[in-house]
């Protein structure tokens, strides 16, 4: 029976290893003093953000992550953890974990966290939060990119306006109606 057990723990461990290695961000969460039925509550929001909320033993964590290739993360496994796995956005675990904390005022520290491969401190990781999403991203990106072009096709076309200008007037000078009669 020991035996099994030893291979649970082993697969625990690759499932874990597998998880880091898959996920673009790992968020570490102390979850101290909050109930089951608060946890499968954040468990819901994160799962609404494609993001999965794992408890997990120190010491299987702690194996997950050298085998994992980042044993500086080892550090941070101090206390009852809890890893949130972002899979898609970079921002949006840590994000909707402070969502969930503000709505419901409980306390859930953030312990530190793994963002494409290298670790971050736990204020890192709520600046991460601040950010906006990827699409909010890209349309600041296309607005700055399209504004000086923009621009330049102003600049270009107040010369050809000014010189219509111009020869408007100039054919109105020249028009028969605002010329003097002939007797």
């Amino acid at each position: 029976m020991p035996k099994a057990r030893k291979e649970q723990k082993a697969e625990q461990v690759d499932v874990l290893t597998e998880k880091l290695k898959k996920a673009k961000v790992a968020v570490l969460t102390d979850y101290r003093g909050l109930k089951v039925s608060q946890i499968q509550d954040l468990r819901g929001k994160l799962r609404g953000g494609d993001v999965e909320y794992r408890v997990v033993k120190n010491t299987l964590a702690r194996r997950a992550v050298e085998a994992a290739g980042y044993p500086a993360l080892k550090d941070e496994l101090k206390g009852p953890v809890a890893i949130a796995f972002g899979y898609d956005d970079l921002s949006i675990a840590s994000r909707l974990i402070n969502e969930w904390v503000r709505a419901t005022r409980l306390k859930l520290d953030i312990v530190g966290g793994l963002v494409e491969g290298r670790v971050f401190s736990s204020d890192q990781v709520k600046q991460l939060a601040d950010l906006p999403s990827r699409e909010v991203l890209i349309a600041q990106l296309l607005g700055t990119l399209q504004s000086p072009v923009a621009q330049l096709v102003g600049i270009m076309q107040t010369p050809l306006q000014q010189l219509l200008g111009v020869l408007e007037a100039y054919k109105t000078k020249l028009s028969p109606t605002n010329s003097e009669p002939t007797a």
